[in-house]
């Protein structure tokens, strides 16, 4: 089985171009990168965590979009918050907001700091699509 780099326009890339993928293909599933709430040309989507959660759904749709799935191809979602305990509850609203039913399965998990500076949400998928 051979590997796919995915890389789209429409979603941001690493902060230091070339430093890794914005999502890997191998066979049926794919693997994206932990997304920050950024728009595709890397500036962070100024005002609540529930907007930056919004973004962050958004790239991730387009990395999916590069390969053909979608948010209902999800099987499984790691969210990095900072803050947790004030913006787990926030989260959580855009989550119920945007992903599909039956939802994937979650691990949210609170962190100091993030890499993308100026974020507080990140999230990464995995997603299956024979």
């Amino acid at each position: 089985m051979s590997l796919k780099h995915i890389f789209t326009k429409n979603a941001p890339g690493a902060p230091i171009p070339g430093l890794f993928s914005q999502g890997v293909r191998a066979g049926p599933f794919l693997w994206t990168q932990g997304t920050p709430g950024a728009l595709p040309d890397g500036t962070m989507v100024q005002g609540t965590i529930q907007d930056r959660t919004r973004q962050v759904i958004k790239n991730l749709e387009a990395v999916l979009a590069a390969e053909e799935m979608s948010l209902k191809d999800m099987v499984k979602a790691t969210i990095y918050i900072k803050n947790f305990d004030e913006n787990f509850p926030l989260v959580n609203q855009v989550w119920e907001e945007m992903m599909p039913e039956p939802r994937p399965t979650r691990t949210s998990l609170g962190v100091a700091q993030l890499p993308a500076g100026g974020t507080d949400v990140e999230i990464e998928f995995v997603a299956y699509k024979a």
